[in-house]
């Protein structure tokens, strides 16, 4: 329509112009000056009429290319004033400008949803340029899983952190890996996984990061509870056999106090059913001490308790034989006044066994020490921490320690640090171990 309207126009006025030649033609031929007059004059007014007719149209095309140029939908054309051509020019103009302010605005919409999307998942995320390193997109779960601030270049991390440089912004991890990243000097199992895209004509690379601890913490508890349903069926089917055997011989006795004449009592098989008895039922109680706790720990009795208080507990508890066996040990607290929500009588439990542990690894050192002391970090996590300086933990087995039933101990039942470790769940909190040989090694219980 914009187009019919500005062809008819534009015809009209060349047909005029050419009219107002003729005429000066004409005059020129009859050699009228009024005529020439009047052709000269009458054909410069068409002809500059016809100039600002084009011009303006141009003028205000370009002023549209300007503002698509420059991403300005912002302008309004008049659609009520001037010529009928151009205000359908302004029209069009105004639908287009309005078109693409709808698109800008869903685009936006979406946008902002991903954008919210992305901040709530538990997952870290990073796009960043290959070829410059400039941040496109970064998410808080990756800032708070890599204690990193906001950054505008991963070259601020290559410069601080080189190892989560190389391992995850260098290296390709076209399948999901897992790796093992220190952040807050604590050792954390993450899943990593990459891919390149290209938005002509930049190539940008998109992490994905998840802290894998959490589940594989998840993974372990219903193994625990699978496992305690199978320690429950191999003592009951330990159980049945006994209760049979043992029906078996109080009706032998009944018979034969009975009718002592016609079945007499053989003492012989008696001493053996009993005797079958007692090594089966020795055997069951060596079973149940060894695992009965695995089944204990199903709730806490939290209440606020001042970790002095705790730590008051162990050093009566501990003092008199580690000093036997010439072992040192020292409480601390930061602040004096600490306190957290716990089941004080687990945690006890929990650092009994760390502190029984860490004499264990004391074992031919001069001047064996075990310090245990609680802090609070400036994100207001609590930690409790027994170090020793003691033979350390091998690197290869370090990892193994908290899994149920793992000992390097000769009469170990690997039951101890799983046993915190549940503990540690229940208490929404973590067991952490750094080690070194020869140096020590120091637990860290995470509230």
């Amino acid at each position: 329509m914009v187009y019919k309207s500005f062809k008819i126009t534009f015809i009209l006025r060349i047909l005029i112009l050419f009219t107002f030649q003729l005429v000066l033609a004409y005059g020129i031929a009859m050699a009228s000056t009024y005529l020439i007059v009047i052709g000269v004059v009458l054909s410069c007014i068409t002809s500059y009429s016809l100039f600002k007719f084009i011009t303006k149209r141009f003028h205000t095309l370009d002023d549209f290319f300007d503002a698509v140029k420059y991403r300005d939908f912002s302008r309004w054309y008049s659609e009520n004033n001037g010529p009928d051509d151009m205000r359908r020019l302004h029209q069009g103009f105004n639908e287009v400008n309005k078109t693409v302010k709808d698109i800008n605005s869903e685009k936006e919409t979406q946008y902002l949803y991903l954008q919210k999307i992305l901040e709530i998942v538990q997952v870290g995320i990073i796009a960043f340029e290959i070829e410059t390193g400039k941040v496109l997109w970064l998410n808080e779960s990756l800032k708070e899983m890599l204690d990193i601030p906001s950054i505008k270049n991963i070259s601020f991390i290559k410069s601080r952190r080189k190892d989560l440089y190389d391992n995850l912004f260098i290296a390709s991890q076209i399948k999901e890996q897992t790796i093992t990243l220190k952040v807050r000097n604590q050792k954390n199992k993450m899943l990593v996984s990459s891919s390149i895209f290209q938005v002509a004509p930049n190539t940008f690379r998109l992490v994905v990061l998840q802290n894998i601890d959490d589940t594989l913490n998840k993974n372990e508890s219903e193994a625990w509870k699978k496992l305690l349903s199978v320690m429950t069926h191999e003592i009951m089917n330990s159980i049945a056999p006994i209760s049979s055997l043992a029906e078996t011989l109080k009706d032998n006795i009944q018979s034969s106090l009975g009718f002592p004449e016609l079945e007499p009592l053989n003492t012989e098989d008696l001493y053996e059913g009993i005797e079958s008895i007692r090594k089966r039922s020795d055997g069951l109680m060596k079973f149940a001490k060894t695992y009965r706790s695995l089944n204990k720990i199903t709730e806490l009795n939290s209440n606020l308790t001042k970790v002095e208080t705790v730590f008051q507990n162990l050093n009566r508890l501990m003092s008199p034989s580690l000093e036997a066996k010439g072992v040192s040990i020292e409480f601390e607290i930061e602040p004096s006044d600490l306190s957290l929500e716990m089941d004080s009588y687990l945690i006890e439990q929990v650092l009994i066994n760390l502190i029984i542990n860490a004499v264990d690894a004391c074992i031919n050192v001069s001047k064996p020490m075990v310090k245990i002391y609680a802090i609070q970090t400036l994100n207001g996590n609590t930690i409790i921490k027994v170090k020793d300086n003691g033979n350390g933990i091998p690197e290869e087995i370090v990892d193994s320690i908290f899994v149920p039933f793992f000992s390097t101990k000769k009469n170990g039942s690997g039951i101890g640090l799983s046993l915190c470790k549940q503990i540690m769940l229940l208490h929404k909190g973590k067991i952490q171990v750094q080690s070194t040989l020869e140096t020590g090694s120091t637990f860290s219980l995470v509230f």
